[in-house]
C-alpha cells in the first residue's frame, strides 16, 4: 500500500512526539535512579528529591506523559481527519 504525503506527515508527527515521550519516560524512570545519590541533596517538600521521584513523582510524570499524548493526538486526528467519529 502506497501512502500519501498525508499519511507520511501524520506518522511523522505521531513518531517525533513518541519518541520525545519516550525520552521523558527514560530519564523520570532510569536517569533519575541511576544518579539517585547524587540528587539526594536536594530537598522536595522534605524529602531527598531521589526518593520523592522514585515514589511519587515518576507516577505523576507518567500520568502528564499519558495525558499529554492523547490531548496531542485527538488534535492531531482532527487537523488530518481521522479522527473518531469522523465519516470519511
Amino acid at each position: 500500500m502506497q501512502l500519501s504525503e498525508k499519511h507520511r506527515e501524520y506518522w511523522s508527527k505521531n513518531l517525533s512526539i513518541t519518541g520525545i515521550l519516550l525520552l521523558v519516560w527514560f530519564v523520570a524512570t532510569f536517569v533519575v535512579g541511576y544518579f539517585a545519590r547524587e540528587i539526594n541533596g536536594v530537598n522536595f517538600f522534605g524529602w531527598p528529591l531521589a526518593f520523592y521521584m522514585c515514589a511519587q513523582g515518576s507516577l505523576i510524570i507518567y500520568v502528564v506523559i499519558i495525558w499529554f499524548y492523547a490531548r496531542y493526538m485527538n488534535t492531531l486526528d482532527e487537523k488530518y481527519g481521522v479522527a473518531e467519529g469522523e465519516e470519511q
